[in-house]
């Protein structure tokens, strides 16, 4: 089942200022939806890895879990039938997953750890619409140059770090600490537009 074409919106279930501007970049509209305080408690929100648990798979299910959680949502609330687009994002080093900060000091801990290296940076988006979900990842390498305790200082005390995975924005400052990507760039922002053009494709979006 594919939805009207007069009606070439999503649903976004993310509060990511970052992934609404890619949306709006390939002439996605979208409403949001808002998970509410009590629904936070849902086991399916629950972002803590499991056990062994590798970091593709991590973000998948992260990201599958948002976005059949916000279909439910679509149908409680009686909201137009569009699809749901859920993301997430993650980084990996040495086995590791990096998630977003916890106070300034974990951010420039985290910062101190990617300099000089390469990282992963992964990121899963999911769709779902009349109870089906369908998921792509995104997976990018990412190496920071040498960086010096007086430039991480000066970037944590920016706050741009502080609601991001591996406590950095690749669209902001921290791009001057970039010496080279592999993959996709939209990816390490948040939201990879060519797989995310390929699920709204899958479900009738005209794109």
């Amino acid at each position: 089942m594919s939805f009207s074409l007069h009606h070439r919106r999503v649903h976004l279930a993310s509060r990511s200022p970052r992934r609404r501007e890619l949306l709006a970049q390939i002439g996605v509209g979208f409403d949001t939806i808002a998970f509410r305080d009590a629904q936070r408690g849902d086991p399916e929100l629950d972002e803590t890895p499991l056990p062994g648990e590798e970091a593709a798979a991590y973000v998948e299910r992260v990201a599958r879990n948002k976005a059949s959680l916000g279909w439910r949502i679509v149908n409680w609330r009686g909201l137009l039938l569009q699809p749901v687009l859920a993301a997430d994002t993650s980084i990996e080093m040495d086995g590791e997953l990096i998630g977003k900060p916890l106070d300034v000091d974990d951010a420039q801990r985290i910062l101190r750890r990617l300099s000089g290296r390469t990282h992963r940076v992964l990121t899963a988006v999911a769709v779902s619409f009349d109870e089906r979900t369908e998921l792509l990842c995104s997976i990018s390498e990412v190496r920071f140059r040498k960086l010096d305790d007086d430039e991480i200082a000066r970037y944590v005390a920016s706050g741009e770090p502080m609601d991001k995975a591996g406590a950095y924005g690749i669209q902001g400052r921290a791009a001057m600490f970039i010496e080279h990507i592999a993959g996709s760039y939209t990816g390490v922002m948040g939201l990879p537009l060519c797989e995310t053009a390929q699920l709204l494709k899958r479900f009738g979006y005209p794109l």
